[in-house]
């Protein structure tokens, strides 16, 4: 398939270098033909960003503070002069502090807990919304989330909550949304060797645990988790909205380790 997204125009928040899953996301759309902006937040990753966004065609980097209302309008603003109209939103933008990513959740501290939540979550909701106010045709809203969202997971903590409410959030705005065309879908991948999925406490024994147990005997790479970002975010989407999409070799089905593991 060639050409699935020719034409379309859209932002890729979140990322942070070459192995971030929202560059896998990027390259797959850029290979099926579009145009593509990107944020970045501070000058040490506008310099990893800038090379990668002009390797897929793009000239278009915005420095942005999604925690800062101003730094979004300016962003959003950019963006309709340079554009007019866009296709499409990619959210791959997550937080929180290391240190509370390796105790008990419930010494989660109040301070974390909000900034966590408002990163994790509300940018979304933020931007999404600032995003369908540039899609007078209809469009798409992806972001990205973990199963650590509904089952407990080692070290997640706060974040897994954040993840619950991205999904709740999801499934909110695609309800919001969809009598403007605009759907709104979330892909969960499995444990990935990121810069995000580093800062997890036990990642690589995590990382080999999912590898051995999923039905697929495989962990998500880049390119299928890109591959099913193009279909959400392609025409061939075109009926699907308020789903968490899953591309983690089907690991979240399963009960308990496999057999030769438990």
């Amino acid at each position: 398939m060639t050409g699935l997204m020719q034409g379309k125009r859209g932002l890729v928040m979140g990322v942070a270098n070459e192995r971030s899953i929202a560059w896998g996301i990027a390259q797959a759309l850029a290979a099926e033909g579009a145009e593509l902006a990107f944020s970045y937040q501070g000058e040490a990753f506008g310099k990893r960003v800038e090379p990668l966004a002009a390797s897929v065609g793009s000239d278009l980097l915005l420095d942005v503070d999604v925690s800062d209302d101003a730094s979004m309008d300016a962003a959003f603003a950019a963006l309709k002069t340079r554009w007019g109209s866009m296709d499409f939103l990619v959210h791959a933008i997550a937080f929180s502090d290391k240190a509370e990513l390796t105790g008990r959740f419930r010494d989660t501290s109040r301070a974390n807990f909000a900034h966590s939540l408002d990163i994790s979550c509300f940018s979304f909701i933020d931007a999404g919304r600032r995003a369908a106010e540039l899609m007078p045709n209809g469009g798409c809203l992806l972001t990205v989330t973990f199963q650590g969202s509904n089952k407990v997971t080692p070290f997640y903590n706060v974040m897994g909550v954040a993840k619950a409410a991205l999904e709740s959030a999801t499934r909110y705005l695609a309800n919001d949304l969809g009598p403007e065309g605009i759907r709104v879908n979330a892909i969960s991948p499995g444990p990935m060797k990121t810069l995000a999925g580093a800062a997890i406490g036990g990642a690589r024994k995590t990382y080999r645990h999912t590898e051995a147990n999923a039905p697929l005997r495989s962990n998500a790479t880049l390119e299928s988790v890109g591959g099913a970002a193009v279909f959400l975010a392609s025409d061939y989407g075109a009926h699907t909205t308020g789903e968490i999409v899953h591309v983690d070799g089907g690991y979240h089905i399963m009960g308990l380790p496999q057999v030769d593991n438990l």
